[in-house]
């Protein structure tokens, strides 16, 4: 059950260049070159984890200038991957000495598009095989990252500024929040968990019906190490196939009689899309009612992971409408409100039958923001900073309790 880096292209993993395509795509604008951007910039990590273990650091992904994979060390500079066999062979230690708890250490980040890890403890184990790097996959029993506690935040620094967030598409671990500092010295960040939002989200899971406490994962020694995404319970068996199965036959059978109509950009109101099921078939036309896309009836793991039979092309109409119905689906919107997507969160996660991973973690977020699946961000409810000028970012391991 290999991941490799730089795979997901609006698909159900996470990699921010897709998450930036994807504002893009509901926004109908292309973000403007900014030349003040420099070739790296500062990031300052503060360790108010508690914890007394030891950090590390690593900073991997795509250099945008040359599209080869690779790593960064403390001072932004690139190192590209040496060639991977197969099997995977070991990756160079690409780990930066984190702060010690109370403390923060400063690390400069180049012009990349990819994932800043953090460990507690213990390195991470990377491997290289002849497709790029392999990703831990911590839904595989056997992956050598399996018992480790880490998590990973995403970013992208480009000409037209930085892209930083924090996410739970994967996986709701160690916590931590995410920020930017402005040339103007303003500062805006995002990801905090509300006091004692950690445990809060965990005794959620495991107080709900229906298998959603088996996405939980513990070490031997009884240290929680994570909750796994919904579209990960459906594959380690942890959650039923059948989890979302009577609220998509809900949904057919209502646009079986009605209209869901559908208007993504928000910059261009005119563009709107008309859903009617046929079968097992919800056929989407335009204005002038030409079939413009077909959906095949979803399962839970179209839903979860915004993939299959929602896929997402990075287009302008299929797209589009597959990032709106999928948000639809997991935030349990598609029968309250036929026109889509919603104006506010005041109605999610409100049917018996929802994604209750998200709905957990939206509730506990200080600022209610969150990637907790991929396309969360339709509506703008994601945990994302941007600034076409960045002086500084910030990446804060919170605090458990």
């Amino acid at each position: 059950m290999l991941r490799l880096l730089g795979r997901r292209v609006l698909t159900a993993g996470t990699a921010i260049a897709a998450v930036i395509a994807g504002s893009l795509l509901t926004a109908g604008t292309a973000a403007p070159a900014h030349a003040a951007v420099p070739d790296t910039i500062p990031l300052k990590i503060t360790n108010n984890s508690g914890r007394g273990d030891q950090v590390y650091i690593y900073n991997l992904g795509t250099q945008l200038s040359t599209g080869r994979q690779g790593w960064a060390d403390a001072s932004g500079t690139f190192h590209p991957w040496p060639a991977g066999g197969n099997p995977p062979t070991p990756a160079p230690d690409a780990s930066i000495t984190g702060p010690a708890a109370g403390r923060s250490t400063t690390i400069r980040v180049p012009k990349f598009s990819g994932r800043i890890y953090f460990s507690y403890g213990q390195k991470l184990v990377f491997k290289l095989t002849t497709g790029g790097l392999v990703q831990p996959a911590v839904q595989n029993p056997s992956d050598p990252n399996r018992n480790i506690l880490f998590n990973w935040s995403e970013y992208t620094l480009n000409d037209a500024g930085l892209w930083l967030n924090s996410t739970q598409v994967d996986m709701f671990s160690a916590p931590y929040s995410v920020g930017v500092r402005r040339a103007d010295g303003s500062t805006t960040s995002t990801g905090r968990l509300k006091p004692g939002g950690y445990n809060a989200v965990l005794n959620t899971l495991r107080g709900q019906s229906g298998g959603w406490g088996n996405l939980v994962q513990t070490r031997s020694d009884g240290t929680v190490l994570r909750a796994l995404s919904p579209l990960y319970g459906l594959e380690t068996g942890a959650l039923p196939a059948s989890v979302m199965d009577d609220y998509i036959n809900r949904v057919w059978r209502k646009y079986s009689g009605s209209t869901l109509t559908v208007t993504p950009f928000t910059d261009q109101p005119g563009v709107k899309y008309y859903g009617r099921v046929s079968g097992d078939v919800m056929n989407f036309t335009n204005a002038s009612g030409a079939v413009v896309t077909s959906f095949q009836k979803p399962d839970a793991s179209s839903v979860f992971g915004c993939h299959r039979r929602l896929d997402a092309p990075n287009d302008q109409v299929r797209g589009p409408i597959s990032r709106t119905l999928c948000a639809g689906f997991n935030r349990s919107t598609l029968l309250t409100n036929p026109n889509q997507p919603d104006s506010g969160s005041g109605g999610f996660y409100q049917d018996s039958v929802t994604n209750h991973y998200a709905r957990a973690v939206h509730a506990q977020m200080a600022d209610g923001k969150a990637y907790a699946f991929a396309f969360d961000d339709v509506g703008n409810h994601e945990s994302l900073v941007h600034d076409g000028n960045p002086s500084e970012a910030s990446l804060t391991l919170d605090s458990f309790n």
